[in-house]
C-alpha cells in the first residue's frame, strides 16, 4: 500500500463537505500528508476552516486565485514552513451564470475570458509558483469533465473551457517532466457539487449517468480522492500528462 507519510500538498477548491476537493483533502490526510487548503473568500471561510480544522490541516488561508496579493504570501508561507511542496491540488472553475446558461457562440469575451482565467489559467499560475518548491519532483492535480471532448448538453461553454484545461495538462506535463514533476486531470462523472448545480437540468444528467454507466453507480468523493492520493504517491512517479476517468466507466459507453 503506498504511503504519503512525510508529504505535503496544497488543496485548492474546498467549498463545503460535497467537493471534489474535500474530497482529495481527506484522502491525502487519510494517507499521511501534511496539508494547507484554502477558502475563497469571507463567505466560504465558516464552510472550509472547519473542514480544515477537522483533519489538521497545517495552514489554511484566504485565496482567490485572480489575486497574487493573495496567492503570492500563501507559497511563502509553504516555503518557510515546509521548505518545498510536493503536490497540488487545483479544483476550481468559474463562469458567468448567463454565460454558462446560453450558447456557446453567444458567450461574450467577458465571460469566457474570465472562465478561462479562473478554471485553466489559475493553474498554470499555480503549477509555476509550486514548481521551485518541488525541485525532487512533485505532482500538479486539477479536475476536468467529459464535456471537454464530447458535447454534454447544458454543460455549454465549459465545455471549450476544460477542453484547454487538459490540452494544459499535456503541455505542461511535457514540459515540467524531466524535473519530475508529473501533471494530472482527474475526469468525474458527474457529481453532485455545489459547482454542478449551476449546470441547467443537473439532476437529469446525474440520473442518466447513473442508468448508463457499467457499474449503475455514480462515482463518489471518495472516489476522486483516492485516486488523486494515488497520483501524488511515489509509485505513480512515471505516470503523467493524462486525463483519468473517475465515473463507473460512463466514458466508455456510446
Amino acid at each position: 500500500m503506498f504511503s504519503l507519510e512525510g508529504q505535503t500538498a496544497l488543496v485548492v477548491g474546498v467549498a463545503n463537505e460535497q467537493s471534489i476537493a474535500w474530497g482529495c483533502a481527506r484522502a491525502l490526510r487519510a494517507q499521511g500528508a501534511r496539508l494547507a487548503m484554502t477558502w475563497l473568500n469571507d463567505k466560504a471561510e465558516p464552510h472550509v476552516r472547519p473542514l480544515a480544522e477537522q483533519i489538521g490541516a497545517e495552514i489554511v488561508a484566504p485565496l482567490d486565485v485572480r489575486d497574487a496579493v493573495q496567492m503570492d504570501p500563501l507559497f511563502a508561507e509553504i516555503a518557510a514552513r515546509w521548505g518545498r511542496l510536493d503536490t497540488l491540488v487545483h479544483s476550481i472553475a468559474f463562469c458567468p451564470r448567463d454565460d454558462l446558461h446560453g450558447r456557446v457562440i453567444d458567450c461574450s469575451a467577458e465571460g469566457f475570458g474570465l472562465a478561462m482565467d479562473i478554471s485553466v489559467h489559475s493553474f498554470l499560475r499555480m503549477i509555476r509558483r509550486a514548481e521551485p518548491l518541488m525541485p525532487e519532483g512533485g505532482t500538479c492535480i486539477t479536475v476536468s469533465f467529459q464535456g471537454a471532448s464530447r458535447v454534454v448538453e447544458h454543460y455549454n461553454v465549459m465545455g471549450p473551457v476544460k477542453a484547454a484545461l487538459e490540452s494544459a495538462v499535456r503541455y505542461a506535463a511535457a514540459e515540467l517532466g524531466p524535473k519530475g514533476i508529473s501533471v494530472h486531470a482527474l475526469s468525474p462523472g458527474p457529481l453532485a457539487t455545489r459547482a454542478a448545480s449551476g449546470i441547467a437540468e443537473f439532476d437529469e444528467l446525474l440520473d442518466a449517468a447513473a442508468s448508463r454507466a457499467p457499474t449503475h453507480h455514480l462515482a463518489t468523493i471518495e472516489d476522486v480522492g483516492a485516486y488523486c492520493a494515488f497520483l501524488a504517491s511515489r509509485e505513480a512517479a512515471n505516470v503523467t500528462g493524462g486525463v483519468h476517468p473517475v465515473d463507473g466507466g460512463y466514458s466508455i459507453v456510446a
